[in-house]
C-alpha cells in the first residue's frame, strides 16, 4: 500500500511568503518508480524556483513514478503531462494517485517507454519543458532516454530538458551520447536555486547524496524566437 510523503516548498520575497504543500504516494519497498529518490526533491526545488515562468507552459515529465516534479509544475500553473513506461502499469497508477492526492484529477498520464516510437509519443502536443528525475540511473537505458529526448527536442526546438541525476560512478558518462545526438548540456549549480542542503521542502531528502542538475537542449544556436526560462540564474 502506498504511503504519502509530505513536501512543503516555501520562499519569502517582496514582503510576502509563498508556500506550496503537497503529498505524493510512496511504496516502502523502494521499487524504482514507486519511491521518492533524492533527485526528485532537487528537481522539484528547481521547478519551484522557476514557478514564475511556468503558467501556461506545457511540461512533460518522463519516468514520472511518484511525479513530484511534475506535480509541483502543475501546482505552479503549468499544463502538465505525466508519463512512465507503458510496461509498468503500477508506475502509471502511482502517477494517477499522486494527481488525485493533490487535487489534480485532470492531469493526463501517458505510457511512454524510452527509446520506443509509440503512438503516445508520436501524438504528443507541443511541449516547452521536459522533466526527468534520476532517469540516468542505469547505463543500459542512457541511449534510449536520449533518443526520446532528442525526438522531443527536434519536434520542439525551443524546449529544454531539465534533469537531475545522482553521482553513482565516475565511469558513467553521457558526454559521447550527447555529441552523437547533437545535444548540449548546461550544468546548473544547486546553490543557484537553494538546493545545496541536506534537506529540502521539509523532507529528509536529498540527505548526503551527491546530486547534479543540468539542462539539455539542441546543440545548434538558439534562434531569436526560442523560449528561455526567464528566471535562469547561471
Amino acid at each position: 500500500m502506498a504511503e504519502p510523503r509530505r513536501f512543503r516548498f516555501a520562499e519569502e520575497g517582496g514582503g510576502r511568503r509563498e508556500a506550496l504543500t503537497l503529498r505524493v504516494p510512496e511504496v516502502p519497498d523502494r521499487r524504482y518508480g514507486l519511491y521518492v529518490w533524492p533527485c526528485a526533491a532537487v528537481l522539484a526545488q528547481f521547478v519551484w524556483s522557476r514557478r514564475g515562468a511556468l503558467p501556461g507552459r506545457r511540461v512533460l515529465e518522463l519516468g514520472a513514478g511518484v511525479s513530484l516534479p511534475g506535480i509541483v509544475a502543475a501546482k505552479c500553473g503549468a499544463e502538465v503531462l505525466l508519463s512512465d513506461s507503458e510496461e509498468l502499469p503500477q508506475c502509471l497508477e502511482n502517477c494517477r494517485r499522486s494527481c488525485l492526492m493533490n487535487a489534480l484529477p485532470h492531469v493526463p498520464v501517458l505510457g511512454i517507454t524510452w527509446g520506443r516510437m509509440s503512438p503516445q509519443l508520436l501524438s504528443l502536443p507541443p511541449v516547452d519543458v521536459i522533466l526527468g528525475s534520476d532517469v540516468f540511473f542505469d547505463p543500459k537505458d542512457f541511449e534510449d532516454i536520449l533518443t526520446t529526448v532528442y525526438f522531443l527536442l527536434e519536434k520542439n526546438p525551443q524546449a529544454q530538458f531539465w534533469t537531475t541525476y545522482q553521482v553513482r560512478s565516475a565511469d558513467w558518462s553521457i558526454e559521447a551520447l550527447l555529441y552523437k545526438w547533437k545535444l548540449k548540456n548546461t550544468p546548473v549549480p544547486l546553490h543557484s536555486f537553494g538546493a545545496d542542503k541536506e534537506h529540502l521542502a521539509g523532507s529528509s531528502l536529498p540527505g548526503r547524496h551527491t546530486i547534479e542538475m543540468m539542462i539539455i537542449s539542441l546543440a545548434r544556436s538558439d534562434g531569436p524566437g526560442d523560449w528561455k526560462c526567464s528566471c535562469q540564474a547561471f
